[in-house]
């Protein structure tokens, strides 16, 4: 076999299946540890692969953060965890020192897994996003994380995280190179729309529902282009 067809294999491999260069510590070593193998037996017992790419979706009026699984050519919901507390009510944040959790489409990336937080372990949810960059919202370092208090971010408590970071940590180990994060402030159906409609968010709300739609359909995530200032699908 000739030196070149192994440079241009090896070459071929890191960009099919690149190993991301994924932060680690002692205590999230050991937090995958104890937790990895009784995920291990959930995904088994309900038919998932372990090394699937994974999705998250969070719902703010039902204090819900859904992890779901690719199962075929679909994914297919793993777990539902309790969010313990997020700042501000209904509606996206839009700037430093608001107090509120956003709400959009966001993309998590091995960079942004924090493996010693001072709220034990934290994820970034990659605020602002394009379409807030160009509104010009402001403010940074929001996260879903540990412990049960929040500004501006998705605390989940201890024990909830410990899972929630496995399943990513776990999900990028397996080759996954990024993770759709959709932030929604509830179920965007017909219901929902009419019982909200009297908030001061419904215009941006109207921008969100697309992108909800399309998942509720294909049970595939979704990819956003930019038209003027707003989500398009």
């Amino acid at each position: 076999m000739s030196r070149l067809f192994l440079t241009l294999l090896f070459s071929y491999l890191i960009i099919v299946n690149p190993r991301p260069n994924l932060p680690d510590s002692k205590r999230a070593g050991d937090v995958r540890a104890t937790v990895w193998p009784r995920l291990q037996r959930e995904l088994n017992d309900k038919g998932f692969k372990e090394g699937a790419p994974i999705y998250i979706r969070i719902f703010k009026d039902q204090d819900a953060l859904e992890v779901w699984k690719k199962a075929g050519n679909k994914y297919k919901l793993f777990k539902t965890y309790e969010i313990c507390y997020y700042s501000g009510s209904l509606g996206t944040k839009t700037k430093k020192g608001d107090n509120k959790s956003p709400e959009g489409f966001y993309t998590i990336s091995p960079k942004q897994l924090n493996p010693v937080s001072n709220y034990y372990l934290a994820i970034n949810v990659g605020y602002p996003n394009k379409v807030e960059q160009l509104k010009g919202y402001t403010g940074d370092a929001i996260m879903v994380h540990g412990h049960c208090a929040s500004i501006g971010c998705y605390a989940m408590t201890d024990a909830r995280i410990e899972e929630i970071y496995t399943l990513v940590y776990k999900a990028f180990e397996a080759g996954q190179q990024k993770i759709n994060l959709d932030i929604f402030p509830f179920r965007m159906d017909k219901a929902h729309m009419d019982f909200y409609s009297h908030q001061p968010y419904m215009a941006f709300w109207k921008t969100l529902k697309p992108g909800y739609e399309k998942f509720e359909k294909t049970h595939m995530p979704v990819t956003y282009y930019i038209k003027g200032n707003d989500y398009a699908f």
